[in-house]
């Protein structure tokens, strides 16, 4: 059976799935199916929260699917934080910080942090970030080979810094590159190139 695979740079405000199914409270909801006519059985690998933007794959093959999303492979992310975060809260966040996930306590594993000193090239955020309405931001980069429900953003609030914008740019030597929100592309991915 062949399958499909394409590199989506998902745009703010829109969800990681195809469509909202049978669920009403998603009716009012943007989907992925207004990007681009993805065939049949297409799911992403591994999501990115509505108010998160970036790279997002997406496979007709489920058990690469599975594989991909269990092998600890890096994914990288550029963050916006409220506030200007200092070298204590970045050794915090790269050593391991507790977090809940589903009401369990969860220790993240080490990870690649850096101080970003000049903010990166980016679209224009969306106007409902509220971006440096109230004290100015800092931006970092966090590199992690994990991905539990709305980890970075979890992380970040644990040092006292929320996360205001999320921008995933690569997992593993798959990046963004120069696509812009909303562009899909199709591709072929397998274990090798990722």
């Amino acid at each position: 059976m062949k399958h499909y695979h394409f590199i989506v740079n998902k745009p703010f405000g829109m969800l990681s799935q195809i469509t909202s199914g049978e669920d009403r409270q998603l009716r009012k909801k943007r989907f992925l199916s207004e990007l681009y006519d993805f065939p049949q059985g297409i799911m992403p690998i591994g999501r990115l929260d509505e108010k998160s933007e970036g790279l997002l794959l997406m496979t007709t093959d489920g058990k690469l699917s599975d594989t991909i999303n269990s092998s600890g492979i890096e994914k990288e992310y550029i963050v916006q934080l409220d506030g200007l975060i200092s070298s204590q809260e970045l050794e915090k966040l790269s050593e391991g910080v507790s977090i809940g996930i589903f009401g369990e306590k969860y220790i993240t594993k080490p990870c690649m942090v850096k101080y970003l000193k000049i903010a990166p090239t980016l679209p224009e955020a969306h106007s409902s970030l509220r971006i440096g309405r109230h004290r100015p931001t800092s931006w970092i980069s966090i590199t992690i080979k994990e991905g539990k429900f709305r980890q970075i953003r979890k992380m970040t609030a644990a040092v006292g810094f929320p996360t205001v914008r999320l921008v995933r740019i690569r997992i593993g030597r798959i990046d963004l590159e120069t696509m812009i929100p909303g562009d899909v592309l199709p591709t072929s991915i397998n274990l090798e190139s990722i």
